[in-house]
Order: C-alpha cells, then sequence, then structure tokens
C-alpha cells in the first residue's frame, strides 16, 4: 500500500471515529466560580486575565474591546451544553458589562 493510500485510510478512519463518537467540543474551561467576583465599574483587564486567564477569543462590539471565555461541547446524539461569558471592557481597560450563560446543569445556581 503507497504512503497516499494509507493516508487516506488514516483519515478514513478518523473521520470514521469522530463521527461515531458524534461530538466535538470547541473553546476551553474558565473557572464559572469567579464570575460573580466581577464588579462593573471596578474589574481591571489584568484582575479579569488573573480570575480566569487569557481568553478563547477577543473582538470588539459597540466600540468595546471584548473577551470571551467559552466551551461549547455539541453532540449528535444529545443536547449541545454551553458556558461562555463576555466581558466588555471601557476605555480604561475597566469592566463596562459582561454577560454568563450556560447550559452545563452544574452552572444552574450561579
Amino acid at each position: 500500500m503507497s504512503i497516499a493510500s494509507r493516508r487516506v485510510v488514516a483519515l478514513v478512519l478518523l473521520a470514521c471515529t469522530a463521527l461515531l463518537a458524534g461530538c466535538l467540543t470547541v473553546g476551553k474551561e474558565f473557572p464559572v466560580e469567579s464570575v460573580s467576583r466581577l464588579e462593573i465599574g471596578k474589574t481591571t483587564r489584568q484582575e479579569v486575565r488573573e480570575l480566569f486567564g487569557e481568553p478563547w477569543r477577543t473582538g470588539v462590539e459597540d466600540g468595546m474591546r471584548t473577551w470571551t471565555y467559552g466551551r461549547y461541547r455539541y453532540s449528535a446524539f444529545g443536547d449541545a451544553q454551553t458556558r461562555d461569558l463576555v466581558v466588555r471592557f471601557d476605555g480604561q481597560g475597566v469592566v463596562a458589562s459582561y454577560s454568563f450563560n450556560s447550559t452545563f446543569p452544574e452552572d444552574a445556581n450561579l
């Protein structure tokens, strides 16, 4: 069997394994128990980094720098489980607003 044929077989096996597993996880874990420590108008960008680490994604929303921490788990055989924290900073690098959303059952009381 040629190297090219082996690669094709390996890719097919990998695709079949992923299909049979039926799930995909994107993002990274973050300490949800620290969300309550965020204070609008007080918590700085550096303090957010110390609480949650580097953001999974950064961007700009309505002119404000945003950091997103998220974990998204999708399954072909059940409900998706998603958890995300979007932090918006004002021009001085202080939290202007944030939103936390989760479908994980253990987060119901946060």
